[in-house]
């Protein structure tokens, strides 16, 4: 039987530095987290659009309905309806070009009249009415300048 010598056993067993594992530890833990981001915001993320942006996305892909979104607009002059028993307010948003109606479940902000800029989070489903979850309604500054008599 044969005797390894130390120059053999440095051949054959190979072992890596401190850097290189270093290296490798941190590309992997890297990778996970930067995975886990990506499908967190898959999941979670939310479009913000216009009506008229949404009249363009549905057209693009029409398997964009009941898909979580964000819709900035202005609330259409006497469509608002409220049903005190049901708690259920409906209306139309707007930006000028496109339209769709609302239909919300709650309570709406204090804020909120039928010319006031809106934010609705919701879905859009297939029948054109967005089901809203949220509605909020932009505030008047109430600190503006007093004009100099």
């Amino acid at each position: 039987m044969g005797r390894w010598s130390t120059r053999d056993a440095g051949r054959y067993n190979y072992r890596m530095n401190a850097g290189t594992k270093f290296a490798i530890g941190a590309v992997l833990i890297v990778g996970s987290v930067g995975y886990l981001m990506a499908s967190g915001v898959k999941q979670t993320g939310q479009y913000f659009l216009t009506p008229t942006e949404l009249t363009q996305k549905i057209a693009a892909d029409p398997s964009f309905y009941d898909v979580g979104m964000k819709v900035g607009a202005h609330v259409v002059p006497g469509t608002v309806s409220k049903d005190v028993a049901t708690q259920t307010l409906r209306f139309q948003v707007t930006d000028g070009s496109a339209r769709y109606p609302v239909v919300f479940h709650g309570l709406p902000p204090d804020t909120f009249n039928d010319s006031v800029e809106v934010v609705v989070e919701g879905r859009l489903k297939r029948d054109g009415v967005i089901y809203a979850t949220n509605v909020l309604a932009k505030c008047g500054s109430r600190y503006e300048a007093v004009p100099k008599a």
